[in-house]
Formats: C-alpha cells, sequence, structure tokens
C-alpha cells in the first residue's frame, strides 16, 4: 500500500495579501528552529505501525508546503529527512516536492536541497508583472522568478513546477496573456494555473470591501481560462486537472493522491491527514501547535468520517479523465448513476457533465464552472 506524507513550513518573508493559509512571518532563526524540533517529535512520536498497511506501507511521495518551505537550512531540511525515514519506508523512485519562493534561494542551498532528495520544485511565481507582484505584496520581482528558475536549472533540477494566478484586481487579458508567453519560453514541465480566490479576512478582501481595489472581473477571468485552454495543448501541456497542465509523464503524484482520494498523512501546523476513511487536522496556530507538541506529542484539534463516495465524486471530476463507473461501483458497492440520478440529470441539462467510455467527466463549460459541479455533491 502506497501514501504521500505532506510537511507544513508556515514561514514567509511576508504574508501576501490574498493568502488564506497558516503562515507566519519569519521572526526570527530561533523560532524556526524550535518549530523544526517540534515537527520532527510529531514525525517520531506517529504511530505509523497502527496505520493500514502498517509495515507494508511504502511512501511513495513528500510535498514540503507552506509558507515557504525554502526558508529552510538544508540542515533543517535533513533533519526533517531523518525524523521521517526513521518512521516510514520510502520508495527509491520517490518524488520529493519543495515549495519556493523567488529571491529566498541560492544555488549552493538548491544544490544541498537536490543532494538531500528533493526533485520536483513547485515555484510560486503568480504573475511576472511586477505592478501585480506589489499589488499582491510578493516579496519578488519578475527578474527575481527569472533568476531563481534559471538557478533550479543550474542546479539540476528537471522537475519545476511554476504556479500563476489568472483575475487578478485590473488584469487585462493582454497582460494574462504576456504572463502565459513568459512561462511557456520558460519551459516548466509542469503549470498550476488558477483562478483567484478572494478569502474573507484576508487583506485583499479588505481592499476590495474599502474600494481600493476593484473587484475581479468575473467575465474577463473566465476568458482568460479559455485562452489558458487554447494556448496550453499547443505548446506541449496536458491538462490532466481543472487547473493543472504537464509535460508528459511530470503530473504531480503526490496532488493526484487528493484527487484520486488515497491516503496523504500530513505534520506541522494546521496540517490535514486522510487515511482513507477519516480526516484529520492539527493546530492552525503556530506558537499553539509547538506548544502542543512539546507537551502533548500531538496538536490534533479535528477527526471526521468523511462520506467517501461523495468525495470521491466531486475530486475524481477535477481529473480530466474523471470517474470511472466500473471502479466507483467496485470500490464504493454501489452505481454512481443510480446513486446521484438527480444531481446528474440536472449537470447533464446544463451540459457540465457528459459520459464517455463509460467515464463521467466534466465539459469544457462544466471545466470553467467546475465549482458549481463540485457543489453538487458536497
Amino acid at each position: 500500500m502506497t501514501a504521500g506524507i505532506y510537511l507544513h513550513i508556515p514561514f514567509c518573508k511576508s504574508r501576501c495579501s490574498y493568502c488564506d493559509f497558516a503562515t507566519d512571518v519569519y521572526k526570527s532563526s530561533e523560532a524556526v528552529e524550535r518549530y523544526v524540533a517540534a515537527l520532527c517529535r510529531e514525525l517520531e512520536h506517529f504511530d505509523s505501525q497502527a496505520l493500514a498497511g502498517g509495515s507494508d506501507l511504502l511512501i511513495d511521495t513528500v510535498y514540503f508546503g507552506g509558507g515557504t518551505p525554502s526558508l529552510l537550512t538544508p540542515k533543517q531540511v535533513e533533519k526533517i529527512l531523518a525524523s521521517l525515514h526513521s518512521k516510514f519506508t520510502i520508495d527509491l523512485c520517490l518524488e520529493m516536492t519543495m515549495e519556493m519562493n523567488p529571491a529566498t534561494v541560492s544555488l549552493t542551498t538548491l544544490k544541498d536541497y537536490k543532494s538531500l532528495g528533493v526533485n520536483r520544485a513547485s515555484f510560486g511565481v503568480q504573475t511576472f508583472d511586477d505592478t501585480e507582484l506589489k499589488r499582491l505584496a510578493r516579496g519578488h520581482d519578475a527578474n527575481d522568478a527569472r533568476e531563481t528558475f534559471r538557478m533550479l536549472r543550474e542546479a539540476g533540477f528537471e522537475n519545476v513546477s511554476f504556479d500563476l494566478i489568472a483575475g487578478l484586481p485590473r488584469q487585462t487579458l493582454g497582460d494574462w496573456e504576456r504572463n502565459l508567453d513568459e512561462a511557456l519560453k520558460l519551459r516548466p514541465e509542469h503549470l498550476s494555473l488558477y483562478l483567484l480566490e478572494i478569502h474573507e479576512g484576508t487583506p485583499l478582501a479588505e481592499q476590495i470591501r474599502s474600494r481600493r481595489q476593484p473587484l475581479p472581473d468575473e467575465e474577463i477571468a473566465a476568458e482568460m481560462y479559455e485562452l489558458l485552454l487554447e494556448r496550453m495543448p499547443a505548446a506541449g501541456y496536458a491538462q490532466y486537472e481543472v487547473s493543472n497542465f504537464s509535460k508528459p509523464g511530470f503530473e504531480s503524484k503526490h496532488n493526484s493522491k487528493y484527487w484520486l482520494l488515497e491516503p496523504v498523512y500530513a505534520f506541522g501546523v494546521s496540517a490535514h491527514s486522510f487515511d482513507g476513511t477519516q480526516r484529520y487536522a492539527n493546530e492552525r496556530d503556530t506558537a499553539q501547535y509547538v506548544q502542543l507538541i512539546e507537551e502533548k506529542r500531538t496538536s490534533e484539534t479535528m477527526r471526521e468520517n468523511i462520506d467517501a463516495a461523495s468525495e470521491f465524486v466531486f475530486l475524481g471530476l477535477r481529473m480530466t479523465n474523471g470517474i470511472d463507473l466500473a471502479v466507483f461501483e467496485n470500490r464504493f458497492g454501489f452505481n454512481l448513476r443510480q446513486k446521484y440520478g438527480r444531481q446528474l440529470e440536472t449537470l447533464f441539462e446544463s451540459e457540465l457533465v457528459e459520459i464517455y467510455e463509460d467515464r463521467l467527466l466534466l465539459t469544457r463549460k462544466g471545466m470553467l464552472f467546475s465549482n458549481e459541479v463540485f457543489s453538487v455533491f458536497v
């Protein structure tokens, strides 16, 4: 049995205006050291033998997310990986991803990460427009992004993913096309291209409420997504998920586990795990997380059984391959079309889903209105 590991590193140089993740501004090396020690302690006291699969469980993906994991020193990464190896059996063909932000790494650091087994970089570009980067309160400019990508290549990284955001306030269709041009010129192996979401409590939400920033235009954002769907195949990138495109063979193995409802065990502040039956989460406040781990070796604040069939549908529909109806029935013991007949009829009539070769798929229109489709099954 295989599973993934997620490791949350919350620290950032600054907080982006749109960010709703569990993050903290990097204040001192001592605070980071204490957090790393707590993360290692959580890993070392995790009862991996009690998991489904037990001693036969094989970890085939590891993902350092954040935050900005590339603010960790190589020695800190090495310490975390030592704790991980002490508890789990690791696949020799492991995909190990680290999220990185421009201007947070040096060539030496990247080479050190590579020597420790990090073989995939998820690179937070967001936009190549310096004006947009300032509006988002990103801690880098476009030249930083280009230089960091150059260093990744020089350090030997052959699997690099870019994150870009469309639908930003004041962003035009031409602005978005220039972003795509720049990204495609650099030729990363993978591209994650998201439409901006505005979360309550973020600085961006307050800026829009106070009219310091305009509300993003949904019609223009839809045109941006349409342009994306047109441009990517011609450039050699296949869409395999609503927001994700890759060259052949470079799909994210780790992120695919979430969409296929496979086990991922997560560690660190606010980390969310899924063991095949239950989902559980850690304390969201970093200081509280560290204190709980130091005192109790656990910071779990939530555990719940999930409606696995329902989640399998709306997560599986994110994939361009959709849902194999026979596999669904074999896994859950009932026919999907009979179970969700009323919901599917509405979606068929709206031309948001289709069935092709016994697979339930989103249509191109359904890709554009995917959140509306997913909400039917929640």
